[in-house]
């Protein structure tokens, strides 16, 4: 994989932490990343946006780059128009995407809210970006009540597009999972039909730079870069046997 595209099943899901401990995972198997913000909304010039944030986690080796940002924090087509910018037509992601996969192992492609959030008029989406690359589709869910419908919804666009669901990764496991938590680590793979691959902690962005990089592969699956045991996941945080 080359190219990898992160999207959530909606905003405040997890996606830039999970984008920084696959980017970390893989600079410390000794991958060369690239990581690329389509639309960043809602930091003004200079401000650090969500691509240095996962620099600051992953680490000064990892490249990172924006298509666009816009001020408010809206959808990225909205908060062009409101701000008389130019739009971000998922080609003009796509294009950037393959730049950096010339001379990378590894781009990330972290998405601006959820998968259908518009990026211009015409109703392009960081699907639509996807389909240009034909990039497998990493989906970052939440943990808790409510994540199954989303998840499912999400996982359904992306086939119906011919897109492939990479898997799942829960972007903020907490350290007291309640019921449906645990309930969902079983059913998150049932509903998307795509494996967990992950659970990254709740309140790891908040861990120094240097323990986040150190404790990321054990967030993710193998399959990520990571030594993530799902299995052993499912028998100590979930509510029985899960699908493997």
């Amino acid at each position: 994989m080359t190219v990898v595209v992160i999207t959530g099943t909606g905003t405040e899901v997890g996606k830039t932490v999970v984008t920084a401990a696959v980017a970390a995972a893989a600079v410390a198997a000794g991958r060369s990343v690239a990581v690329l913000k389509a639309a960043q909304t809602g930091v003004a010039p200079g401000e650090p946006g969500d691509a240095e944030e996962v620099a600051r986690l992953a680490g000064e080796r990892v490249t990172t780059a924006e298509v666009a940002r816009f001020p408010e924090p809206l959808a990225p087509a909205t908060a062009a128009r409101r701000a008389g910018l130019t739009p971000v037509a998922p080609a003009r992601v796509a294009e950037a995407a393959e730049k950096l996969a010339a001379g990378h192992d590894l781009v990330l492609v972290e998405g601006a809210g959820g998968l259908l959030v518009r990026f211009d008029a015409a109703g392009g989406t960081l699907a639509d970006a996807a389909g240009l690359l034909g990039a497998p589709v990493l989906i970052v869910a939440p943990a808790g009540l409510g994540t199954l419908n989303a998840s499912e919804l999400t996982a359904r666009e992306l086939r119906s597009r011919g897109l492939v669901p990479l898997g799942v990764v829960i972007g903020g496991w907490p350290q007291a999972p309640d019921l449906a938590c645990r309930c969902n680590v079983t059913d998150l793979p049932t509903v998307t039909g795509a494996p967990l691959l992950g659970a990254v902690p709740a309140g790891a962005a908040a861990r120094p730079p240097a323990a986040f990089r150190a404790a990321a592969p054990g967030w993710l699956a193998p399959r990520l870069g990571g030594t993530w045991d799902g299995a052993v996941f499912q028998e100590r945080e979930g509510t029985g046997a899960g699908p493997a």
